[in-house]
């Protein structure tokens, strides 16, 4: 099954000039899908022996869009008493304006527009992670991507995303049939299924961006992730 990526046909989340009331409830339904679906366990999953050591930790999040899977980390730091700091970083302006909203009980996140790729960092970050956001890139932009998130990490990078599949494909058309039915989530979960990169191909990626000793692992409900601790090389 061959991955389809069309730069003519953009997603709509990532065309939008305004906070409207249509983007509103696509994010609200895409945080939904990452709380049902694994999106955020997916990241828990990674990070919470961090949280759990409780020292001082701060996070990158790049291509943060609605900002939902920052919360959760925040909100399992706050459970674990774990000092954290999420630096969150969105290009697109009427999507960040919508997850700083979203966000006002969470100082701990601090949003900065900027395009995810070449964005420099003043500080060191102890994990560096971009989640659902490298099927939106054509193959040599997600490479790059990639490489940002090795070259930012003093500790730790980890990119989660979907897995492609015909199965997965199946799944996303009928619960956006079925339940997820507003237009903007139907196109943009229906187009993000067939630009997915599959397991073997996310693996290519990621050594062609200098990744090296990474593990990755296929998760529940057609995701994936990689995760490269690059403190542990000096162990």
């Amino acid at each position: 099954m061959i991955r389809s990526f069309d730069e003519s046909r953009p997603a709509w989340m990532d065309s939008v000039e305004n906070v409207t009331s249509d983007l509103e409830r696509d994010l609200s339904n895409m945080e939904s899908l990452n709380r049902r679906f694994g999106g955020s366990s997916t990241v828990l999953h990674y990070l919470e022996p961090r949280l759990r050591r409780r020292n001082p930790l701060h996070v990158l999040d790049l291509g943060t869009g609605a900002g939902d899977i920052s919360r959760a980390l925040v909100t399992r730091a706050r459970q674990l008493s774990c000092p954290i700091r999420i630096t969150a970083v969105e290009p697109v302006p009427a999507i960040l304006a919508a997850a700083e909203k979203r966000s006002s009980d969470f100082p701990e996140i601090r949003f900065v527009l900027a395009d995810m790729s070449t964005w420099e960092a003043v500080e060191p970050h102890d994990v560096v992670m971009s989640n659902l956001r490298l099927h939106h890139f054509e193959e040599h932009d997600a490479i790059r991507l990639l490489r940002r998130c090795r070259e930012l990490t003093q500790g730790a990078a980890l990119v989660t995303d979907l897995r492609r599949s015909r199965m997965a494909q199946a799944s996303i058309f009928a619960l956006t049939a079925l339940v997820y039915r507003e237009p903007m989530t139907r196109h943009d979960a229906r187009l993000s299924a067939v630009r997915a990169f599959s397991f073997a191909e996310l693996r290519k990626l990621a050594i062609a961006a200098g990744w090296w000793g990474f593990r990755q692992s296929r998760r529940p409900f057609f995701r994936q992730a990689i995760w490269m601790d690059v403190s542990a090389r000096g162990r």
